[in-house]
């Protein structure tokens, strides 16, 4: 039994009717997935440019280190994931990386940290930036409640020697944090690591001299 040709048409009127209503739909969930997408990364490139300014002083390069990253594999870094790695210029010149570092064996967990490494194998600055440590005690390791972070500015794995980056009181060079010795043992020994990978892939991670004239 055929469908009277009226009901028919109002059966197409609203079938297009709904897939008209899905196109739509559609387009306007693209273009605000879109907007916002845009305003995401936008924002998270001015936290990574401050991230990056935090350990390693502005003046300190010419380019910009956000847009020249290199990703590396190193179980050292405290993570089976690749890494981004950040390099530093100054009118061409390699001068720094900075390598994110995780230390797995925190007090409440893994603590992620930025290391920045001057083209000597010097450190230049640490900073923290995540973290579950104990407030009021492991939080020490964060650069808005104490110091305590800026006792491996210039050190290098010569200085101290390899075996002497632990705390005091385990026959090393560095302060303990009151009330919270495996969270700083845990930092010492990532930053160590971080050191290490340095050691190990300068040329790689510094990358070949380039023209003057950096962004």
């Amino acid at each position: 039994m055929s469908l009277p040709a009226e009901l028919l048409r109002t059966m197409a009127r609203a079938v297009g009717l709904l897939v008209a209503v899905a196109v739509a739909g559609v387009a306007v969930v693209s273009f605000t997935h879109l907007q916002t997408r845009e305003h995401i990364d936008t924002r998270q490139h001015e936290q990574t440019l401050r991230q990056l300014d935090a350990v390693l002083p502005a003046a300190a390069y010419t380019n910009n280190p956000a847009e020249e990253t290199i990703t590396i594999d190193d179980g050292r870094l405290g993570t089976d994931e690749p890494v981004t790695v950040y390099r530093a210029r100054h009118n061409g010149e390699p001068v720094a990386v900075i390598l994110p570092v995780t230390a797995p064996d925190g007090y409440s967990g893994p603590i992620e940290l930025l290391v920045a490494i001057r083209a000597d194998g010097s450190v230049a600055g640490v900073r923290v930036l995540n973290h579950r440590e104990t407030p009021g005690l492991g939080d020490a390791i964060e650069s808005a409640r104490s110091d305590w972070l800026e006792g491996f500015e210039d050190r290098s794995l010569g200085d101290p020697p390899r075996e002497g980056w632990t705390v005091h009181r385990r026959g090393g060079e560095f302060d303990g944090i009151s009330g919270a010795t495996i969270t700083a043992r845990a930092v010492i020994q990532a930053v160590a690591r971080a050191l290490d990978v340095f050691e190990d892939r300068r040329d790689e991670l510094l990358g070949e001299r380039r023209e003057s004239g950096d962004t």
